[in-house]
């Protein structure tokens, strides 16, 4: 009775585990992450094909990660195991543009302006790709706004005279859109191919190895006892992740399920927990040296070293993160909230000397 009863409770307690489709598919998305990363590493390190071709081929594999992520149409579609061909076809078309390019350079660059039939069908492929994978990822939003823009460059010049153009083909369109440094391929997409996944990959690294734990323990172990302490370690953990990690989102989702419900613990109240925890890894847009990404747009844009970005920044951040460790204290001194236990937290230095190799 006691063994029949311990069975039929097993399944309710331990997680369910993932189907071999579902391992099968994680292991897709994996080697084809692995390839894109070693792919932007060498290319990065030797330099060994055209700034073009590197750009092309970094949107194609963008595409296909972002179909393989996303494979259903929806949110509620999930990862269907009836989406998934679907999903493979499209993301392989979406590499498969960026592959064109790679092969077809030289031809690309001798007939600039004139579009053969292949470079139609490359280009208005590449074009409907980015925008459903747009909406995969951003919402309806996006995709819409750029529509509008792409309509009016096409039909602009029937519009009142305010806002007339000249009016531009569709061949114009497709050729600068697919084709030229001033579309898909622009700015943007330059310091994504060349700066900003590398950095994303280096705190990628950096966070596997353990980072994010000496983050915690400095943070924990030099102000986790004061008044409002677990504030205090959400404020100074989220300021160091943004030194190696400029993305929002990646650093609510490390640092908050940690400092969230330890503050929630202590007396703050969600709402106010959950808005240190947002207002502290927002800073990171701007912490030096891996900020967000438009701070290497900024640098490209206004032609000037990276590195000059940073210093203009570094001021700002601090102060930004100055004024939230001081407005946690005085909120924890009007609740009347205490710290940690001294004991609990961990020792600041022997965190450094365990990790040293880390900084």
């Amino acid at each position: 009775m006691t063994d029949a009863a311990a069975v039929s409770h097993t399944p309710l307690d331990a997680p369910p585990a993932p189907t071999h489709d579902k391992l099968a598919w994680r292991s897709a998305v994996f080697w084809v992450a692995l390839v894109f990363s070693s792919f932007q590493v060498i290319t990065a390190a030797f330099s060994p094909i055209s700034s073009q071709v590197v750009r092309a081929v970094h949107v194609g594999f963008v595409l296909l990660m972002i179909f393989l992520i996303e494979p259903g149409f929806s949110k509620k579609h999930g990862a269907r195991a009836g989406f998934k061909p679907l999903a493979w076809a499209l993301g392989l078309a979406g590499f498969a543009t960026g592959i064109y390019q790679w092969i077809f350079e030289a031809d690309l660059v001798q007939r600039a302006g004139t579009l053969s039939d292949a470079d139609w069908v490359v280009g208005v492929v590449l074009l409907v790709l980015v925008f459903e994978a747009a909406r995969r990822t951003m919402g309806w939003a996006l995709p819409i706004i750029c529509g509008l823009f792409l309509a009016y460059g096409l039909w602009g010049q029937y519009l009142p005279q305010a806002f007339q153009h000249r009016g531009y083909g569709l061949d114009q369109i497709i050729g600068t859109l697919s084709f030229g440094t001033e579309g898909l391929y622009g700015t943007p997409t330059y310091v994504s191919s060349s700066y900003i996944f590398l950095f994303i990959l280096f705190g990628a690294f950096l966070e596997q190895a353990g980072m994010i734990q000496l983050f915690t323990d400095f943070a924990m172990g030099t102000v986790g006892h004061t008044r409002g302490g677990p504030a205090k370690v959400a404020v100074i953990s989220s300021g160091l992740m943004g030194t190696i990690n400029g993305s929002g989102v990646a650093n609510v989702v490390t640092t908050g399920q940690f400092t969230i419900p330890l503050m929630k613990r202590f007396g703050y109240s969600s709402a106010f927990a959950g808005g240190v925890e947002a207002t502290s890894i927002m800073g990171g847009q701007i912490m030096p040296p891996v900020m967000g990404a438009v701070a290497f747009i900024m640098a490209e844009t206004l032609n000037i070293p990276y590195v000059d970005v940073c210093k203009a920044a570094a001021i700002p951040a601090i102060l930004y993160y100055v004024t939230a460790f001081w407005m946690v204290h005085l909120e924890a001194g009007r609740k009347s909230l205490l710290g940690l236990p001294k004991e609990e937290c961990p020792n600041p230095w022997q965190a450094i000397k365990r990790q040293w190799y880390l900084l």
